[in-house]
């Protein structure tokens, strides 16, 4: 009997114990008889479906996304590391210390990249200079020539000219480059 008396005290105290949960209230007015509640909503984007010419045209759109969802993550991870080099390299440092910090940099970006980067086609690499020159506003000629230098710059400006692209050539979000800032706003909204 003792040892029930004591189960209920202690049952007693931990109950006591408790903090009073309160209900989660919504706010909301009281018209007569009526209550109108108030809910904020996040707001959501409805895009009508997009509407293609031809079965071309909409394989042609379907390959950009794609296009654009490899190389997108490649493009923001180089402004990253633009970012990260321009603040532990300071600018008035020796040219062998710069070189040294590069030099371990493109190794560690190739150990990590090489494979697929490799393996990306011609018009990959496009949409990638495109990108880059976006998330870095530099166009990947100046981003070379600022990291590596103005040789290796012309150098790689010379391979890309043979493969026909231009590291020189800039994004335009509302001229020609429109369809992939359109794909870009989707990804990142979630819709693609």
């Amino acid at each position: 009997m003792k040892q029930l008396f004591l189960f209920c005290f202690l049952f007693a105290i931990a109950a006591q114990a408790q903090q009073p949960v309160s209900p989660n209230y919504v706010a909301g007015n009281i018209v007569g008889n009526d209550s109108l509640l108030h809910v904020n909503l996040p707001v959501v984007n409805v895009y009508p479906p997009k509407k293609f010419k031809n079965k071309s045209e909409e394989q042609q759109y379907w390959r950009m996304v794609m296009r654009v969802k490899k190389v997108l993550p490649y493009a923001r991870e180089a402004a990253l590391l633009l970012k990260k080099y321009e603040n532990e390299v300071p600018f008035d440092a020796r040219r062998r210390d710069r070189h040294i910090y590069v030099k371990k940099a493109e190794d560690e970006l190739m150990a990590k990249y090489g494979p697929t980067i490799r393996k990306m086609s011609i018009n990959d690499g496009r949409v990638l200079i495109k990108l880059i020159d976006r998330e870095t506003q530099m166009v990947s000629y100046d981003v070379i020539r600022e990291v590596k230098g103005g040789v290796s710059a012309v150098f790689w400006q010379g391979v890309a000219r043979i493969f026909g692209n231009n590291l020189k050539s800039t994004y335009d979000p509302k001229g020609e480059d429109w369809q992939i800032e359109q794909i870009i706003y989707f990804i990142d909204s979630g819709l693609i």
